[in-house]
């Protein structure tokens, strides 16, 4: 099949597009799926949150669009259920267990990434009045990821002014599986009734699994551990008015990533029980070096429904015409009696 009869800028374009996907596929070490919302996904950013709130049951789900001005869209969503196992209400100190999912696709080729993560954490209390707590978290896993290798188009399969299907996409695995393995350790104080703080490090594909699409090359190329940190409190700074401000760091081999900002939340219903008071939220955060991000929301009766949506101002943004990601999340917390019998919960975590 020769040019004339062929859409040139549609091949050309998806050649480029191919050629950068297979350099990062072969060449650079993948990266962890991650979100701007990022305490939507809490067991997803540190194992010892398993657990980690005040209430009986946590169910949370997200869904994450991304450069759909740019090039098939990013897209995705995920979901985990964790609650504590064993607790004794003399001693406070806990087991919690949790489970998640998570799957993201993304770009021409339809590359997939599906991870399925169990989880345990073990909550100690310190201090007279059990204000202080320190974590432990341990999660395994287990990752599938694939490539539709039919969507993509090759620079080499152009030759001599005709299109000459295989080469190289023939060097390569449409789907590579692995396990993994990740850890983590958190601090939590509530000085007082109105404010309390987290410290919060995990670390993430510590045994390194071995992965890579390409067939001679999928026992030499490893997944790069993921060293995050989180730190956030809660401030309730009036009777209805909290401030929660909240800082991420996280790198992986090359990459890193920082966010900074606060969240502020407002009760418009009865303050007494702030777990499941009716509140609305917005917060203003920062992506440095990449994305403002802006989310807002509500909360009522143990259900939170938050939104977010990233600003793109990298050198992508021409490009992209400073669209990034949109974010839907969602969580429910089963309330603990407790809270209702001292009406005001001591502040938990931000994540």
């Amino acid at each position: 099949m020769i040019f004339h009869h062929m859409n040139i800028q549609k091949f050309v374009r998806k050649a480029a597009l191919s050629l950068a996907a297979v350099c990062a596929l072969v060449s650079a070490q993948a990266q962890d799926i991650h979100f701007t919302q990022f305490n939507g996904a809490p067991m997803i950013m540190n194992p010892a949150l398993t657990g980690s709130y005040n209430g009986l049951l946590r169910v949370t789900g997200i869904y994450r669009n991304q450069w759909s001005s740019v090039t098939t869209p990013y897209v995705t969503f995920g979901g985990s259920v964790d609650a504590p196992l064993f607790k004794d209400v003399a001693i406070d100190d806990y087991l919690a267990a949790g489970v998640s999912i998570y799957n993201d696709r993304s770009g021409d080729g339809n590359l997939a990434n599906l991870s399925m993560l169990a989880s345990i954490a073990y909550h100690k209390f310190l201090g007279t009045e059990s204000n202080k707590s320190i974590s432990v978290g341990l999660q395994g896993g287990y990752t599938q990821k694939s490539i539709d290798l039919a969507r993509l188009y090759w620079q080499d399969e152009f030759y001599n002014g005709g299109f000459q299907p295989g080469t190289t996409g023939e060097l390569l695995n449409p789907k590579v599986k692995y396990f993994t393995a990740n850890a983590g350790i958190q601090w939590q104080h509530a000085i007082s009734e109105n404010f309390g703080y987290t410290i919060g490090v995990a670390g993430h594909n510590l045994n390194q699994p071995k992965e890579s699409f390409l067939k001679k090359q999928n026992n030499e190329v490893g997944l790069g551990m993921r060293i995050n940190t989180q730190i956030g409190a809660v401030w309730n700074a009036g009777y209805r008015l909290s401030i929660r401000p909240a800082f991420l760091y996280q790198s992986q081999t090359a990459a890193t990533e920082m966010i900074a900002g606060s969240e502020f939340l407002y009760i418009v219903g009865d303050p007494d029980i702030r777990s499941v008071a009716t509140g609305v939220f917005v917060g203003g955060w920062y992506r440095f070096g990449d994305a403002t991000l802006i989310t807002a929301g509500f909360e009522h009766k143990g259900f939170r429904v938050g939104f977010g949506y990233d600003y793109n101002m990298s050198d992508l943004n021409v490009a992209s015409g400073g669209n990034g990601g949109f974010e839907i999340s969602l969580r429910y917390i089963k309330p603990n009696p407790l809270d209702f019998a001292r009406r005001i919960a001591f502040p938990c975590s931000r994540f």
